[in-house]
């Protein structure tokens, strides 16, 4: 009975250790997968710019979908000065970004993320949105006129405000889209408070700087970019939109939407976006 009593005790000692050895086996073992496997790789901060006749508004439903989907996102304004100094400022708040960037410019904001972007090796995508996308020596005033279909006629739909220095010299001339005109031209299809809105609260370009030529290396020579097309864009032709964006070997998504297609079709521009953030 002795004997039998410690047969039966040694076993289950026997069994304890065995069933003690496994455990620590799995535990090691899933430790070890653990520790091999890749660490996630954090999003980029997405940086959005404002072109002419806009502000950071414009972004708004983009910015709400970016950030439901985990990104971190900075709306930057742009001054509108002109695009060396536009780009100047540009490159000096990039700099204060950690990390990834994905940088995202809309119509005369193209011209200011194609310098800006040069040299800065946290940039790792430009998108494009019914944006210019300049080479060295082009202008606003030439890029846009280059393809018949733009609407922004200087003659018919501007209104000039001049800018003045201390001693009262005009210095330049700030340009305003007349806020009759501004819903066919930029928002054509939206609700009609909504370009309304828009309308009150553009914010001027200044005269000097459609004709500012675009100095430097275009950063889409060495960064990878994306541009979406809208194809009722009464402001860019979408002819040249077409052109530029070849020319820059981008990955073109086409939408049926006017010069505010980030007002129109913020899904279409967040999936662009998201698709950039990836590479």
């Amino acid at each position: 009975m002795r004997n039998s009593r410690s047969v039966v005790r040694t076993a289950s000692i026997a069994i304890t250790a065995c069933l003690v050895c496994l455990t620590l086996a799995g535990a090691a073992n899933g430790s070890a997968q653990t520790a091999h496997q890749p660490k996630p790789t954090p999003k980029p901060t997405v940086v959005l710019l404002h072109g002419a006749w806009a502000d950071g508004s414009s972004w708004a439903a983009v910015t709400a979908k970016l950030q439901g989907d985990g990104f971190t996102v900075d709306v930057v304004p742009n001054p509108l000065r002109g695009v060396a100094s536009d780009a100047q400022y540009l490159r000096d708040y990039l700099a204060t970004i950690a990390g990834p960037i994905v940088l995202v410019g809309h119509s005369y904001a193209g011209m200011v993320i194609t310098n800006a972007a040069t040299g800065n090796a946290n940039v790792r995508a430009l998108v494009y949105v019914d944006a210019f996308i300049p080479q060295q020596g082009d202008t606003v005033q030439e890029l846009a006129g280059a393809q018949p279909g733009s609407g922004l006629d200087p003659n018919t739909t501007i209104n000039a405000v001049p800018i003045r220095d201390a001693a009262g010299n005009v210095v330049d001339v700030d340009l305003y889209v007349k806020p009759t005109l501004f819903p066919a031209l930029f928002a054509a299809g939206s609700p009609a408070k909504i370009a309304a809105v828009l309308a009150a609260s553009q914010r001027p370009e200044t005269l000097s700087s459609l004709s500012e030529a675009f100095t430097g290396v275009p950063a889409w020579e060495t960064i990878p970019s994306w541009a979406l097309i809208g194809t009722d864009d009464r402001v860019i032709p979408p002819a040249e939109q077409q052109i530029m964006a070849a020319r820059a070997h981008a990955h073109i998504v086409k939408v049926s939407a006017p010069h505010l297609s980030m007002v129109s079709d913020p899904d279409a521009v967040a999936a662009l976006i998201t698709s950039a953030s990836q590479r």
